[in-house]
C-alpha cells in the first residue's frame, strides 16, 4: 500500500529533526512482490531524505538486486525472531522503525514485540496502513472494532500502559506490560510510538 502523499507531511514533522544525523532506517516490506527488479522507491526515498544514514529493508522475496550504496535489503519473514535478530545484530540498531510490510494484523504486533525491545531511547516505530485493522482479509473487522485483536486495538491499549502510574494500586493490569513506551500518535492509516 505504501507511503501516501497524505503521510508525507507527518513524516516531514517527525523526521525534520533527524534529517542531517547518522540514523539507522529499517523498513518492513521493500515493494514488487516476486518481481527482483520490482520495488524499493520508498528505500531510495530515504536514503535521499537521510543523506547521512544507513537504510535497511527486510521482504519475503530476495530484492539483493535492488540495494546500493547505504541501502542493504534482506530477505526474511517479518515475524521470525532469530532472522529480525540477525538484522538487528547486523545493521542496527534503528533510530527508525517503519513497518510498511503484510499489513496482516498478527504480523503488525508480533514485529512490534519483537523489534521495540531493541531500539535505543528515543526511537520512532511507525506502523502504516492501519485501516487493515479494519478489514477481514487483514484479520481486522469493522463490526467486532473494539474487540478483535487488531494493530489499532492494541495500540489503543498500550496509551493506557503509558499512563499506569495513575492507576489504583489494587486494580493492576497485567494484560499490559509496560514496554518503554514514552508515547503513542495516531493519525489517519498511521501510528507513530516513540522509546522511552
Amino acid at each position: 500500500m505504501g507511503l501516501s502523499l497524505f503521510h508525507t507531511p507527518v513524516y516531514q514533522h517527525w523526521f525534520r529533526d533527524l534529517r542531517h544525523k547518522p540514523i539507522r532506517l529499517l523498513e518492513i516490506g521493500v515493494g514488487g512482490y516476486a518481481k527482483p527488479l520490482h520495488g524499493g522507491d520508498s528505500l531510495r526515498m530515504w536514503k535521499r531524505y537521510f543523506y547521512n544514514g544507513r537504510i535497511t529493508g527486510i521482504d519475503l522475496y530476495d530484492k539483493s538486486a535492488l540495494q546500493e550504496s547505504r541501502l542493504k535489503i534482506y530477505q526474511g519473514d517479518q515475524t521470525d525472531p532469530a532472522f529480525l535478530k540477525r538484522v538487528i545484530d547486523t545493521e542496527g540498531p534503528f533510530d527508525i522503525i517503519i513497518d510498511d510490510g503484510s499489513h496482516v494484523n498478527s504480523h503488525i504486533i508480533t514485529s512490534f514485540e519483537i523489534l521495540f525491545p531493541w531500539m535505543p531511547s528515543g526511537g520512532i516505530y511507525v506502523i502504516e496502513d492501519t485501516q487493515t485493522s479494519y478489514w477481514p482479509k487483514y484479520e481486522g473487522s469493522t463490526a467486532e472494532m473494539n474487540s478483535i485483536p487488531s494493530a489499532m486495538n492494541y495500540f489503543i491499549e498500550r496509551v493506557h500502559a503509558i499512563n499506569c502510574t495513575e492507576w489504583l494500586k489494587d486494580e493492576t493490569h497485567p494484560d499490559l506490560p509496560d514496554q518503554g513506551i514514552a508515547s503513542i500518535a495516531f493519525y489517519h492509516n498511521l501510528i507513530f510510538v516513540v522509546k522511552q
